[in-house]
C-alpha cells in the first residue's frame, strides 16, 4: 500500500503539492522540482492539461517520478479523452504501479493554448468516479468483466468550499462520496470562514479526508492576476497591501503562505501546496508553518 493512502487511512495530517509535467520532452525540471519535495510531502500530483495548456501526458510523467522514488498522484482529466481511452490509461497506470488517482472533468479547451482544440467531455468527473469505482470491483464502464484483473486505485476529486452556491457545493461534494472518492482536494484558499463552514456542516459526517489548496502568491501583481482570471477566489485588500509593502514580496507570500497552513491544520485533515515553478520553496514554507517531515519508512 502506497505511502500516501497508508497516511490518509491512519489519520495523519497529509502533505501534497504540485508539479506540471514539462511542456516538452524533457523532464528535468519537474524531477528537480519534485526530488526537492521528498521528505516534505506524502506525494507530489502531476497535472493532466492545467487551464487547458499543452504539457507531456501525466501518465508517464507520473512513471518518472516512481523511477526516482516520489510517490504520484496522476490526474485524469475528461477533457481531452472519452471513455475508452479513460480506462485504457487508468488500467495502465494500476500496472505501472500507479495507484493515486484525482479524477477531474477538466478546464475547458478556450482557456488554454489550443483554443481551436475539440474538447470530449464524454464523461465528467462524477461519472469518471463512478467507473473508477467499478474498475476497482474487476468491470468495466459496461458492467463486463476485467479478466485480466481488477484495479486497486485510490481515486480523489477535487473540491471548492468557496462556491456561490452552497446547496450546489453540498450536492456535488455528496455525489462524489457516493461515487467513489477516497479524498478531496480544494481549489485555492482565500476564505478559511468559508473552509471552516463547509468542514463542519458538509464535510465533517462523511471521514473522508479533505486537504485544503494552499497557494503561494508571488507578489500583488500575481494576487490581481489571481482574483481577475481565478474564478470563485477573492485575494483580499490586505494581503495585496501586504504583497505590495513589502520589501521582499516573494518572502512576504511564503509567511502569508506559512500562515494558511497553520489554520488549515486547526480546520481540515491536510494540506495540498502549489508553487508554480517555485516549488521548491515549499519545504521552507512548511518548516516555517511548523510542519514537520515525514518518515518515508512508515
Amino acid at each position: 500500500m502506497s505511502r500516501f493512502r497508508n497516511a490518509a487511512h491512519s489519520g495523519e495530517f497529509l502533505v501534497t503539492a504540485e508539479v506540471a509535467p514539462p511542456k516538452g520532452s524533457n523532464p528535468a525540471h519537474m524531477v528537480e522540482m519534485a526530488k526537492s519535495l521528498k521528505g516534505r510531502v506524502h506525494a507530489v500530483n502531476i497535472t493532466d492539461g492545467s487551464r487547458a495548456v499543452l504539457r507531456m501526458s501525466p501518465l508517464p510523467a507520473s512513471v518518472i517520478l516512481l523511477q526516482h522514488g516520489i510517490e504520484p498522484i496522476c490526474q485524469m482529466a475528461c477533457r481531452d479523452r472519452n471513455r475508452i481511452g479513460l480506462q485504457a490509461d487508468l488500467m495502465g497506470a494500476h500496472a505501472l504501479g500507479i495507484h493515486n488517482i484525482l479524477a477531474l472533468t477538466g478546464d475547458p479547451v478556450a482557456a488554454g493554448d489550443q483554443p481551436d482544440a475539440k474538447g470530449v467531455f464524454d464523461l465528467e468527473s462524477v461519472r469518471l468516479l463512478r467507473i473508477i469505482d467499478k474498475m476497482n470491483r474487476g468491470l468495466d464502464s459496461n458492467d463486463k468483466p476485467l479478466k485480466d484483473g481488477k484495479t486497486d486505485l485510490f481515486v480523489g476529486a477535487a473540491v471548492d468550499p468557496q462556491l456561490s452556491s452552497w446547496s450546489g457545493l453540498q450536492r456535488r461534494f455528496e455525489r462524489k462520496i457516493e461515487a467513489g472518492a477516497q479524498f478531496f482536494q480544494s481549489q485555492l484558499i482565500s476564505d478559511f470562514d468559508r473552509l471552516d463552514k463547509f468542514m463542519s456542516e458538509v464535510a465533517s459526517g462523511y471521514g473522508k479526508p479533505i486537504l485544503a489548496g494552499i497557494f503561494l502568491i508571488k507578489s500583488a501583481k500575481n494576487a490581481r492576476f489571481i482574483n481577475k482570471y481565478v474564478p470563485g477566489v477573492h485575494i483580499t485588500d490586505e494581503t495585496i497591501a501586504r504583497l505590495e509593502k513589502a520589501s521582499d514580496p516573494l518572502r512576504e507570500g511564503m509567511a502569508i503562505a506559512a500562515e494558511q497552513v497553520r489554520l488549515a491544520r486547526d480546520l481540515c485533515h491536510g494540506v495540498h501546496m502549489m508553487a508554480i515553478r517555485t516549488e521548491h520553496l515549499i519545504p521552507e514554507i512548511l518548516d516555517m508553518a511548523d510542519v514537520a517531515s515525514i518518515d518515508e519508512t512508515c
